[in-house]
């Protein structure tokens, strides 16, 4: 398809029908391949139908997470939700098609295992029997996008929604940051009887959904769905017990530091986010300047991502600044049929928005190379741990160019940088236990629930200080975090990601060119293997066995205690 500014990009409602007789046809004669080329062909004439109506979806999807109260793309994600949910016993048709094809092996050989790893988990998980709550968790999904989106307040003359709020909670005036924080966390109580009652269905229709396929809980069932094939729960709670052991103290020395920086008796959670007592380091220039900055950046990183920036720049594939009524947080998707990818984010005039120019970059940078060479659209991202680690190590991998966007901060820019990325792990794994607790124990309360999160949240993060107040001080802070209402099981992920971005971060420092090598052919593989040999793609060590944490962070923190 000729590629399109994103501005004016066709949508049309898809016409499923059609789709659903070209996608059976395609797994008939899948069934009825006499040689592995009919098979072949087959497999791919059904793949462009798949890669048409994800595009058109991944069109509509960003339409209406930039303006929640466009009705029309609304309505749209809606319908389109319902009704892919409804075609769950047509993609259980092909895939079993696929699975038991009479040509896998050849499959195999020319494409590996893992697409076929990735069947046999999703026939493990699809079953008509759960449209109806697929259907429902597409509208509660859609719901607590909406109802984030929508929470504004009044903050010193100017109507705010979260994001805006959080720019004040690193002012240097203490006053304000606090009163932006009771104001913040004042917001989240005000629609927390919405977000519980959401949570509460959510958790019991999924509970619902595993024990129908005959999962003991949900966790069995989403580790599936999310392709944790070579690590289990006992796996996940050791390398918990690391980072507890490990970077918990360290964070915690980290805090006590910046308590002393700060001239404060005590170090409150509206302290945190202000690592500098001058101040942190803001970013210069507009949206349009910061683009330009980071094509500058991309252009000197590497043919490949200079091509890869020009191109998002070119076509527009970005929609960056904070508005009202937009969804909260960032992501990168990608539009198939164009071989594009899109960024998605939230300006709020802090540092978090360069870390979106490398972040998310990282993402659509990867998706960039991995749709022009990787012929299974399939294969061509990998699971969160390693999508992440190509996310998480670009932020690293642009720390010489941030003299660009800091002017003389840059130094400041690396050293806050390194401190949040570091002292996120101990939050990671409380959102990851949190959800393992939940999950657990389907019958818990919205209090209950509460009084989970502030338990775990003690023992991983014991500087937490809410100054008092009562909705945080019982456990309310969990709600900010989207991926637990809305891609359950999604988070532990960018802890085991950043084990590996803090490794190319410890190369860089002896060989950058090597480093960047390696980061370049993990991108490349994409997903065509499995999580643990894509770390050995990577040259990466494994983030479970034990020490690999106590080897990833420690140059870390003997940095920081040089520096901060």
């Amino acid at each position: 398809m000729t590629m399109t500014d994103f501005r004016e990009m066709p949508y049309t409602r898809p016409d499923l029908t059609a789709f659903a007789a070209k996608k059976q046809a395609a797994a008939e004669a899948l069934r009825g391949a006499k040689s592995y080329a009919e098979a072949r062909k087959a497999y791919f004439d059904q793949q462009a139908e798949e890669d048409r109506l994800e595009t058109l979806f991944s069109i509509a999807y960003v339409r209406n997470t930039i303006d929640t109260q466009d009705a029309f793309y609304e309505a749209e994600v809606k319908w389109l939700q319902e009704e892919l949910a409804r075609m769950v016993p047509l993609d259980k048709a092909c895939m079993e098609a696929l699975a038991g094809c009479p040509f896998r092996k050849d499959f195999e050989a020319e494409f590996g295992p893992q697409l076929f790893r990735q069947v046999d988990a999703s026939l493990k998980t699809t079953d008509e029997r759960l449209i109806p709550d697929l259907i429902r968790e597409g509208e509660l999904r859609q719901a607590y996008q909406k109802d984030s989106a929508l929470a504004t307040t009044d903050f010193r003359g100017e109507k705010v929604n979260f994001y805006g709020l959080l720019k004040h909670m690193e002012s240097t005036d203490r006053e304000e940051r606090k009163e932006a924080f009771h104001a913040w966390a004042a917001l989240y109580e005000r629609i927390s009887p919405k977000l519980d009652a959401q949570y509460d269905e959510l958790t019991a229709l999924r509970g619902r959904m595993a024990r129908t396929l005959g999962f003991p809980s949900y966790t069995e069932m989403a580790y599936l769905q999310r392709g944790h094939f070579d690590y289990t729960q006992d796996d996940t709670a050791a390398f918990r017990k690391q980072i507890r052991e490990i970077v918990t103290p360290a964070v915690a020395a980290l805090r006590e530091r910046q308590r002393i920086r700060l001239g404060l008796d005590r170090l409150c959670y509206y302290d945190e986010a202000l690592l500098f007592p001058e101040g942190n380091a803001n970013p210069e220039g507009t949206t349009e300047e910061l683009v330009a900055k980071a094509q500058a950046m991309y252009r000197e990183m590497s043919p490949e991502t200079g091509e890869f920036f020009d191109f998002m720049v070119k076509y527009h594939l970005f929609d960056l600044e904070t508005r009202p009524g937009k969804r909260m947080g960032g992501y990168m998707t990608s539009f198939p049929d164009y071989q594009a990818p899109f960024i998605f984010s939230n300006f709020n005039g802090t540092s978090a928005d360069v870390d979106v120019l490398t972040h998310e970059a990282g993402h659509a940078f990867q998706g960039y190379l991995a749709m022009r060479s990787i012929p299974v659209s399939a294969l061509s991202g990998s699971t969160a741990e390693i999508n992440e680690t190509h996310s998480m190590s670009m932020e690293h991998f642009a720390y010489p160019w941030m003299h660009l966007f800091f002017g003389e901060k840059s130094e400041q820019y690396r050293t806050g940088h390194l401190i949040g990325a570091l002292s996120v792990l101990p939050y990671m794994c409380v959102v990851d236990e949190f959800q393992h607790r939940v999950y657990a124990q389907p019958e818990m309360t919205a209090k209950d629930r509460r009084r989970v999160w502030r338990e775990i949240e003690k023992v991983y993060m014991p500087w937490r200080d809410y100054d008092g107040v009562a909705f945080l001080e019982e456990g309310g802070f969990w709600m900010q975090k989207q991926h637990i209402f809305l891609y359950p099981f999604y988070y532990l992920e960018y802890a085991l990601a950043q084990m590996n971005a803090f490794q190319y971060y410890g190369r860089m420092k002896e060989n950058r060119a090597q480093a960047w090598q390696d980061y370049l052919t993990l991108c490349r593989a994409g997903g065509t293997k499995g999580y643990f040999d894509l770390l050995e793609v990577g040259r990466l060590k494994n983030p479970f066995r034990e020490g690999t944490v106590e080897q990833s962070v420690r140059h870390v923190i003997e940095e920081l205690k040089e520096r901060y």
